[in-house]
């Protein structure tokens, strides 16, 4: 990517970005901040491995609780292991977690506004051969629902540990939702600003915003570079890896300078990250926003190999961001 303009030097500046493993940024996280605070636990459903919390599990086997294929357990043991003064990391994939255990969630962690992290992976459509049951495409939605609950959701391995690092610090329940596959390492390694209400300019233009998250946030640098190279079309892009509390001065002036919004997320596009900049948008300086995501759907089998293509079929690729900005832009 070396025509991209960025208004500031927190991402690569490459022609094809490397490829790295959120889980296991997690797992190297966890590992890092329990070795320096003792008060940190982590609780697992028999996912010790695909989440990677093993090395933690290795290090400090008394403060690792694998409590087995039993989710609502899982975060009401979080929530009682934060009651005596710890603080819980909860893990498994996210269709179990809230899948399964959304009752537990609300009544014995954000009601009572305990120190609880909910950290999941295999949200959205790519998690493989597993299917509609087990892509999670509704959990932002449930999750920025629920009072005293923060919603974070990293694009790259980068801002995986910082944010891990980062919520050790603010009390309080966060949902971080993390994905199956290797995503694109877009930020610089020494970039470590990524706090809670958050969300940062990656690339700066004046006649689109694209505001992405997760694995979109790729996806909307490559729209935008190929908008600026092949139509002169200069697109803002914004990586808003805080869905709750969101950054409504960021969004409002976004707004305000470029007239346009496209978000772009792997989730439904009823309730999730581009319903809550819609919001925002109602609520301060209403402007035209179009919304990819899943079109309120189920999700289908895909062997890891094909996961590009089911991203096509659903709509979730930057050809589509392109389409969208252009057609938006007819007649302006």
């Amino acid at each position: 990517m070396k025509d991209t303009m960025t208004s500031n030097n927190i991402i690569k500046t490459t022609e094809k970005f490397e490829m790295g493993d959120m889980r296991t940024a997690y797992g190297d996280a966890l590992y890092e901040i329990g070795s320096e605070n003792k008060r940190i636990v982590c609780v697992g459903a028999d996912t010790t491995d695909s989440l990677k919390t093993k090395k933690f599990g290795d290090k400090f086997p008394e403060r690792f609780f694998n409590i087995g294929i039993a989710e609502a357990n899982l975060v009401s043991i979080a929530a009682g292991l934060s009651i005596g003064g710890k603080i819980s990391f909860a893990s498994t994939y996210a269709a179990f977690l809230p899948g399964r255990c959304l009752d537990q969630i609300r009544n014995a962690i954000c009601y009572p506004n305990l120190d609880v992290k909910l950290v999941v992976s295999h949200a959205g459509l790519t998690v493989g051969a597993d299917g509609a049951s087990h892509q999670q495409i509704e959990d932002i939605a449930t999750m920025r629902a629920i009072p005293n609950m923060k919603v974070m959701v990293p694009s790259d391995t980068i801002s995986v540990k910082q944010i891990i690092k980062n919520v050790v610090e603010i009390s309080g329940p966060f949902y971080i939702r993390l994905a199956r596959p290797s995503s694109e390492i877009i930020y610089e390694e020494s970039f470590t600003d990524f706090k809670t209400s958050g969300g940062h300019i990656l690339m700066e233009g004046n006649d689109a915003t694209i505001i992405a998250c997760g694995l979109m946030v790729s996806k909307a640098l490559k729209a935008a570079n190929n908008l600026r190279k092949n139509h002169h079309i200069s697109c803002r892009v914004i990586d808003l890896f805080s869905i709750k509390p969101i950054n409504k001065i960021l969004i409002e002036e976004s707004a305000r300078k470029t007239g346009l919004i496209i978000t772009a997320e792997e989730h439904n596009v009823h309730g999730g990250m581009g319903s809550a900049v819609t919001e925002v948008c109602c609520e301060t300086y209403p402007v035209p926003v179009t919304r990819i995501g899943v079109k309120d759907t189920f999700g289908e089998s895909a062997r890891d190999g094909e996961l590009e293509e089911l991203m096509k079929s659903y709509g979730l690729t930057n050809r589509d961001i392109e389409n969208s900005i252009l057609e938006r832009r007819k007649g302006i």
